[in-house]
């Protein structure tokens, strides 16, 4: 992929100094996209990490200080915590910077954040499809975003010029870029991310509510199935809470679909029907394959 050459930003804020935001300003730094670091984020054990393992040049708790100086502000908070940041730093924007984010639903945040942006502030909500189970910032790292897809999903209004200058920092990143709309946004990450991870919680949920002794043995033999269940469930509970509550339609209307799935799939194997089931196992075996020919896997 030709990734044309970034012109560094003289200074940028990330707000938010966990798994996404440290990652950020790692790729920030080591690859010379910013000439300046300043992260603000409300933890002064994260504002202390982030000093002592040299994501940044500067900290503070104070997030409208934060965003002062910076070109491109870089919000990487649970989506529950999006209001009050946008609030924060919304007066204190610099005229033509560009406000951006990495949450994982589209139509909220541009909800909660988009009242407090001013308009000669560029506002460009995003979402990095990159990510682990750990959180916090020793958990960033510089590949993190490397043939991963990033969403962009500009407003009716937003500048060109400002939308492809965010664009190549996160093809300077190694991401591979999408634009879409909000809601359709919202409406396949459900699928993709968000289902997926109800369904860990619960699968993992329902084997904690097993007799003592049966849990045990869950544990002592687990395969590789329940295994990459337990990675999933293992996620930052705020941040997915958040996601849930905020992508709620799209995803209550996918859970909705499971369930008739599952009651038809649960239908076959009570009478017998093999072929159903047959047909039901090669459609995920050609789902897997379209994963794996997309390098996805």
């Amino acid at each position: 992929m030709m990734v044309e050459k970034f012109e560094p930003w003289d200074e940028i804020a990330v707000i938010g100094i966990g798994l996404q935001g440290a990652s950020i300003a790692i790729n920030a730094r080591d690859r010379g996209l910013a000439k300046r670091i300043v992260v603000g984020d409300i933890s002064k054990k994260n504002r202390d990490r982030a000093l002592e393992l040299g994501l940044c040049d500067a900290v503070t708790d104070d997030l409208a200080e934060a965003v002062r100086n910076a070109d491109c502000v870089f919000v990487a908070v649970p989506l529950g915590a999006m209001a009050s940041v946008g609030e924060a730093i919304g007066k204190a924007l610099k005229s033509g910077s560009i406000v951006t984010d990495t949450g994982s639903t589209k139509q909220s945040v541009i909800r909660d954040i988009g009242p407090f942006i001013p308009s000669d502030v560029h506002f460009i909500p995003a979402h990095p499809i990159a990510g682990t189970e750990y959180s916090g910032p020793d958990a960033g790292f510089l590949t993190l975003f490397q043939d991963r897809w990033l969403i962009l999903t500009p407003l009716p209004n937003t500048s060109n010029q400002a939308l492809n200058r965010l664009r190549h920092f996160w093809e300077a990143c190694g991401s591979l870029i999408e634009i879409m709309e909000p809601a359709h946004h919202d409406q396949v990450l459900a699928v993709t991310s968000h289902l997926p991870h109800l369904i860990a919680f619960t699968i993992v949920g329902t084997a904690s509510d097993l007799e003592e002794h049966l849990m045990q043995e869950v544990i002592k033999f687990s395969a590789s199935g329940f295994r990459d269940f337990t990675r999933i469930a293992a996620s930052d509970p705020v941040m997915w809470r958040d996601v849930f509550l905020n992508n709620k339609e799209a995803l209550l209307e996918c859970s909705a679909r499971l369930s008739e799935d599952l009651a038809r799939l649960s239908r076959a194997i009570r009478w017998g029907e093999g072929d159903q089931i047959e047909s039901l196992i090669l459609r995920a075996r050609e789902i897997r394959q379209a994963l794996i020919d997309a390098k996805q896997v």
